[in-house]
């Protein structure tokens, strides 16, 4: 009876080792089946990839073509953003040197168009400020005039007086000038061009510019 039993358990573990080696087997084909599913979505990503930038190069072939390249987009605004962020703090100093130099050149531009000196531009704005440079140089020269002159003169003192006067009257017609209506404006900076160029003539007389 012992051998017997033997014999049954031996013929089992015989019949269970196939069944061992086909389990293995098919474990190795779902690993198999599992690595080309990988595969193939691998390659799947890859081609939406490369179809993903042909189209791109086609739409930059079709914007260079139609001359759109270089136009400001929503898209390339948007990298424009991002350059600027990295590139802000480099350029800045750059940028301001070059806007310190650009006021710097209209500065001078106005004060030769004034005819003051550059220091002095400042004082001297809105549409009338030719004309209160004007008023500021004839000032000083009436004043150049009084020192200059001879104090026994009385003749130089009456005009210097009126003609300061006259010039304090124009500085506050042109001041208020500037809030007028553009026509009424231009008549009251012609009214004083006229007034300031007999003040200019009776100056060049008494310096002897003028016979």
């Amino acid at each position: 009876m012992a051998g017997h039993k033997r014999t049954r358990r031996a013929s089992a573990r015989a019949r269970q080792k196939p069944g061992k080696v086909t389990d293995d087997a098919g474990e190795q084909r779902r690993s198999e089946r599992k690595a080309r599913r990988a595969d193939k979505k691998a390659d799947k990503r890859a081609a939406k990839a490369d179809k993903r930038a042909a189209k791109a190069d086609k739409r930059a072939a079709k914007a260079v073509k139609k001359g759109e390249h270089g136009r400001i987009t929503p898209g390339n605004a948007k990298k424009a953003v991002g350059v600027a962020k990295i590139l802000g703090p480099v350029l800045v100093p750059y940028a301001a040197q070059a806007a310190t130099g650009a006021r710097e050149a209209y500065e001078r531009f106005r004060a030769r168009r004034l005819g003051v000196a550059v220091e002095d531009v400042s004082r001297f704005s809105g549409r009338g400020a030719a004309l209160h440079a004007r008023i500021a140089g004839d000032a000083n020269a009436l004043e150049e005039l009084r020192q200059g002159g001879d104090e026994a003169d009385e003749s130089v003192t009456r005009f210097v007086d009126s003609a300061q006067r006259r010039l304090r009257e124009m500085s506050s017609a042109v001041r208020a000038a500037e809030r007028m209506p553009a026509g009424r404006r231009r008549a009251a900076h012609r009214a004083v061009d006229g007034e300031l160029g007999r003040i200019e003539d009776d100056l060049l007389r008494r310096f002897g510019a003028r016979t």
